[in-house]
């Protein structure tokens, strides 16, 4: 199998949209109590960059997860979705959970700001499992 180029960029986009579902209208309430912001703190960010800079790291993310579909042959949305679910439970869940916990943060920011990408990255396996490019 080959990277479907534009499966990746169509990743990246609904990760970028769900990032902003999850943490605008979702989330928003909580996640900023929880952080202890204000919503005068929150509209005092730089209006572009920190979406622009999202962007890049999620066709990143989506580009590596295709690489890691296509070396586990994930032919189809359960595989990929499967492939999401295994990297987030072995590697991104640990990792943060130890620093939640070393940091005395409370365990609903780890639910909102972790779950977070729990979905995303099953919503990209799925995608990537089953949008196959076609044979040029």
């Amino acid at each position: 199998m080959r990277t479907n180029y534009l499966a990746v960029v169509v990743c990246a986009v609904l990760y970028w949209l769900l990032g902003a579902l999850w943490y605008g209208v979702l989330f928003s309430k909580q996640w900023m109590a929880l952080e202890g912001m204000t919503a005068a703190q929150a509209s005092s960010q730089s209006a572009i960059l920190p979406y622009i800079v999202t962007f890049i790291l999620n066709l990143v993310i989506a580009f590596v997860l295709a690489q890691i579909c296509i070396w586990r042959n994930a032919d189809t949305a359960a595989r990929g979705v499967a492939i999401g679910l295994v990297l987030w439970i072995g590697i991104v869940g640990p990792i943060t959970l130890t620093t939640y916990m070393y940091e005395m943060r409370p365990m609903m920011l780890f639910a909102i700001n972790q779950f977070y990408p729990l979905v995303g990255l099953c919503l990209m396996g799925g995608i990537l499992g089953v949008w196959k490019k076609k044979a040029a």
